[in-house]
């Protein structure tokens, strides 16, 4: 569970539904065309744009991404890497079969690996997967981003239609203000989907496009390495290159500081 999606979603309900209930009842916000307005209107749009099974699958994908927390750590994955480097180094990639590393990407480059395919084979494969993995990733954001546009605007077409029901209605005066609260609560609940639900779930798919191709990267190197046994020396130098700066190892940890004078010696 992705527990800062739950605190967000939380909160911001939260924060919406107590700033109403501090000044008026709840039942004053529920209109039932305004919200089927500004829902069906989204999801007619969507499906217009998009195809009916992206749009399905970029839900199911979304609502994954959003309340799942499936980051892996890189510096677990190098770990992991030359482990394997080592076996493979002193034993033969056929000692890699049956390894067990969780990440099913990883997975399969060592099955490749164990398999005997060549490099250029393997390399092939894993990224025909990434791509397609990371470009579901990214229909799903664009899906949301569709949807994050278009409920403000029939926000906007439901608070247009209850505004030319309520001027064809003018003979009672003391209406116009309840029905002038009713139209304007379609723009209120487009822009609570769009800005609490969908525009913050194609950001949050972004964001998991960027891990997962990072990921994915280092692990085809990863994969690269090991096939044509790299010392793992030389790997960890290779991999410690998708990590950030401030996680890498210093390379003057165990050397003395330029320009030190041992005691006794003259500078």
């Amino acid at each position: 569970m992705d527990i800062a999606t739950l605190i967000g979603l939380v909160v911001g309900i939260g924060v919406v539904v107590g700033a109403i209930l501090i000044g008026s009842g709840l039942d004053l916000f529920l209109n039932l065309p305004g919200f089927l307005i500004v829902v069906g209107g989204t999801l007619a749009a969507t499906f217009v744009k998009f195809p009916l099974q992206n749009v399905f699958r970029a839900f199911k994908i979304g609502a994954s991404s959003a309340l799942r927390n499936v980051y892996e750590d890189p510096r677990d994955l190098i770990q992991i890497s030359l482990e394997l480097a080592e076996k493979a180094r002193k034993n033969g990639v056929l000692a890699l079969e049956g390894a067990n590393v969780a990440n099913p990407f990883f997975q399969r480059g060592i099955r490749l690996c164990v398999d005997g395919h060549p490099l250029a084979v393997i390399q092939s494969a894993l990224l025909r997967d990434m791509e397609l993995s990371i470009h579901r990733h990214e229909e799903g954001a664009r899906i949301f981003k569709a949807i994050g546009d278009s409920a403000p605007a029939f926000g906007m077409i439901g608070t247009l239609v209850g505004l030319v029901q309520m001027l064809a209605d003018m003979e009672n005066p003391a209406s116009i203000g309840p029905a002038m609260a009713v139209a304007l609560l379609t723009t209120l609940y487009g822009a609570v989907i769009a800005n609490l639900v969908a525009l913050p779930v194609a950001d949050k798919l972004e964001t998991k496009v960027e891990e997962e191709r990072l990921t994915k990267e280092l692990i085809l190197e990863a994969i690269t390495q090991i096939h044509g046994r790299q010392s793992p020396m030389v790997m960890a130098d290779i991999l410690e290159g998708f990590l950030p700066e401030n996680q890498r190892p210093s390379e003057n940890d165990d050397e003395e500081p330029a320009g030190s004078v041992e005691p006794g010696e003259q500078p």
